[in-house]
Parts: structure tokens; sequence; C-alpha cells
């Protein structure tokens, strides 16, 4: 998949690997960000792009989350560019390994112990901008999971906050909270950016349009699921008369 321009601050390196994995190389003044690490093997390509763009080197890493899709060159990276890293204060203890994401049933370390840093918390938003970047806590996917909006290129950084198919706004898969990660896509209102960039497929334009129809497939959802189990516990009902 290799290097795509977002805009005109920001890069996106990927990979295919049965489905697509982005993180962004953001030109802030004097250097650059880097919004996650994707995969061990893609810290090359990332390192080469860095030094593609002439902005400058990396200054500091931020992560929407700590899954290992995310954090995988975390390592190799920080052995060349040894510079702060940024996660949400929620999201570090699964990270770290201290405690098990929602839905696994052991906890397994992504990230090694003293390499996070917590997001600062006091900003209008809830979180200080970083560099030219705001954060936003959107969780649902992970605990701790956060988005990062470059006002000026009107561009969201949405990590698994969505997934994304020819131009359609879609669920995350593998969220252990769907409906609390639809909740958290009400930044899309909040913010009416542009353009949307997420991890797990293409770019969505104008995504705010399209939360209402994800809103409604969730309702119809889950009034047929309520529907089956109403069906199921009125057999069981039937049964024990009989």
């Amino acid at each position: 998949m290799g290097v795509k321009a977002v805009s005109e601050h920001i890069r996106s390196v990927g990979v295919w690997v049965g489905l697509p994995i982005h993180v962004w190389i953001v030109a802030e003044q004097g250097g650059v960000t880097l919004v996650d690490t994707g995969l061990k093997w893609m810290a090359g390509s990332i390192l080469k792009e860095i030094e593609r763009m002439e902005a400058g080197p990396l200054k500091r890493i931020v992560l929407t989350h700590g899954h290992s899709d995310h954090v995988g060159s975390l390592q190799t990276l920080l052995a060349r560019y040894p510079v702060p890293v940024y996660m949400h204060e929620r999201e570090i203890a699964y990270a770290e390994g201290d405690r098990a994401y929602p839905g696994k049933s052991r906890p397994f370390a992504h990230v090694q112990k003293g390499l996070l840093q917590p997001l600062a918390a006091a900003g209008k938003n809830g979180l200080d901008p970083i560099g030219s970047l705001q954060p936003f806590f959107t969780p649902g996917h992970s605990p701790g999971h956060v988005v990062y909006f470059h006002a000026q290129d009107q561009v969201l950084l949405a990590g698994d906050l969505f997934h994304a198919k020819r131009g359609r706004l879609l669920p995350a898969r593998f969220s252990p909270d769907p409906a609390l990660a639809l909740r958290s896509g009400n930044v899309l209102r909040t913010l009416d950016p542009e353009r949307l960039e997420v991890c797990h497929g293409g770019t969505v334009y104008r995504p705010a349009g399209q939360l209402g129809d994800l809103e409604q497939e969730a309702e119809r959802a889950e009034t047929a699921a309520k529907a089956r189990q109403a069906r199921i516990e009125a057999k069981k009902s039937k049964r024990s008369r009989q």
C-alpha cells in the first residue's frame, strides 16, 4: 500500500496483511509527530518516510490505543528517536499488561513499562493539544481509545474508532463495547471534519453525514436481538408449563 499524501501536513504509511493497517506522520514546526506505530516490521518504512518528508526529526509519538497492531514498531523507532510516547491514562495499564483488555482472558504487555506518558488532561476538550493535534477521548474499542484532530487540515485520525471501505463508514470490528464506541463516534458531529482516516480502511469524506445511518443500523440490530430473545424466553416458558 505504501505512502499516501493525506493532506498538506499529513502522510500515511500503510501495509496490507489481509486488511489495511495505517499510521500517520504529521509535519510540525521543527519536526514530525507520529500517530500509532503499526506492526513491528513497518518501522523501516516509517523511518524512510520521515526522512523523505524533510520536515525534521521525529519529535513525539502519540497512540490511539495499545493493541499490538498499533504499537508494534514502537521499540525499533525509539531506538532511532528516543522521544516521548503518549497515550490516554486509562489505556496505559492495559497496554503495559497490568490489566486484561475487555474480552481477553488474561493481560498481555504490548508496551514495555516506563515508555508511556499520559496525555495531559486539562484542555477545554478534556485533553490538551499536543503539537498540531487535538486529542479526543473515544472509548469503546478499548478503554482509553483516543482520536486526533488536525484542525488546520480538517482531518480526523481515528485509529479504530471506525473502519471504512470504499468511502463508507463502518463499525470497528473486535470492539468489546460497540454501543459505547458508537456513542464516542458522536465526535464526528462535534468536529465535522472534511476527512476521516482510520487504521483499517480507506478515507471517508464528510463522515459526520454517515453517522446517522450507523446509528439506525445499530438500533435495528438491537431491536432484532431483543425480539429473538423474547421468542426464546417465550418458548422456554411454554415448555415449562407443559
